[in-house]
């Protein structure tokens, strides 16, 4: 085979792995990859095609072995690598679920939240009268402790009450995609529908020095990740009603194996939330305007995390491999 057919055959796959190499987006099966890359490269020696191509397959097979057989010291740090790169580059790779799941959560509460302000009653179709009263007994001036009524004087116990439940939302708005993601779809308008409510009643009874104080902090990880848990469920979804050409179980199952990369940082997200509504946000001795500088310093935090941590490193550390380089 002369080696521009040889070219021709290899190039896409080349320049798939490549782009691979460089994102970490999409589904590649990288052992099968690196194999027939390593067979690849001993034809173009055997054949003494260019040492262009030769270098090419070279860098090619030296990127990929390291992303196939890390080192044992990067192994022991797996956790790490995920949470400095690994969790923000699962979600850029699944951005436009994030994007949907976002409007999906955003747009009803902004809906419901604009009308519960403009209507008092509007709040009634969401919730109980007695409900409506315990939101308002959460946030009002006069309380020691904002947020949730407590069982326990402890923070500790609510805590790990906090854990439960929020961790409970987001498996429920993610495992609710495997109904074809219409669970995902109803659990992330529903919420939004339910927050956007309470968000426009309280403000429209004036506990708003309370109120958003009380949530700017943990929202910042809460509320972000109840929509990426939703992105995830929309993923599982689109696996099944387009499984590409695939079984779908195969489908569901490649689909799988890409949002848990998304729903191991969403639960984290959530122990921090957990941790910040229990020893933070409830206290009623902070400053109202500290309470909002560093809620709003978090909200920044996380969307600078998402934006632009693990770029330029790939799944070992190294720099990502550039084609042509």
């Amino acid at each position: 085979m002369k080696q521009r057919d040889f070219e021709n055959r290899y190039e896409d796959r080349w320049n798939a792995l490549e782009q691979w190499l460089q994102s970490g987006e999409g589904t590649l099966d990288l052992p099968v990859a690196y194999r027939a890359l390593c067979q690849q490269l001993a034809v173009a020696k055997e054949r003494q095609y260019t040492n262009q191509l030769i270098d090419r397959l070279n860098r090619l097979v030296m990127a990929a072995h390291h992303r196939v057989y890390q080192q044992q010291t990067l192994r022991r740090n797996t956790w790490l690598w995920y949470l400095l790169a690994g969790f923000p580059r699962a979600v850029r790779a699944q951005i436009r679920y994030v994007w949907l799941a976002t409007a999906l959560f955003v747009l009803p509460a902004l809906v419901m939240g604009i009308g519960s302000y403009s209507n008092d009653a509007l709040i009634y179709a969401v919730m109980s009268p007695d409900q409506v009263m315990q939101f308002e007994s959460m946030y009002d001036p006069g309380n020691s402790v904002l947020g949730r009524e407590r069982g326990s004087d402890s923070d500790l116990m609510m805590f790990g009450f906090y854990i439960k439940n929020n961790i409970g939302i987001a498996f429920r708005t993610f495992a609710a995609g495997l109904l074809f993601g219409i669970g995902a779809i109803f659990f992330l308008v529903f919420n939004g529908v339910y927050l956007g409510a309470v968000f426009g009643h309280i403000t429209r009874v004036g506990f708003v020095t309370t109120f958003y104080p009380f949530v700017i902090g943990h929202g910042a990880f809460e509320l972000t990740a109840i929509v990426l848990a939703g992105a995830a469920g929309l993923r599982l979804g689109q696996s099944l009603i387009d499984p590409g050409g695939r079984r779908r179980l195969v489908a569901l199952r490649l689909a799988s194996i890409e949002a848990m990369k998304i729903v191991y940082g969403t639960f984290l997200m959530l122990v921090i939330a957990a941790f910040l509504e229990a020893f933070w946000s409830s206290s009623t001795e902070l400053a109202i305007a500290v309470k909002l500088a560093v809620g709003a310093a978090l909200w920044l935090l996380v969307f600078a995390y998402f934006a632009l941590a693990g770029r330029g490193v790939d799944g070992d550390g190294h720099k990502e491999l550039r084609s042509g380089s």
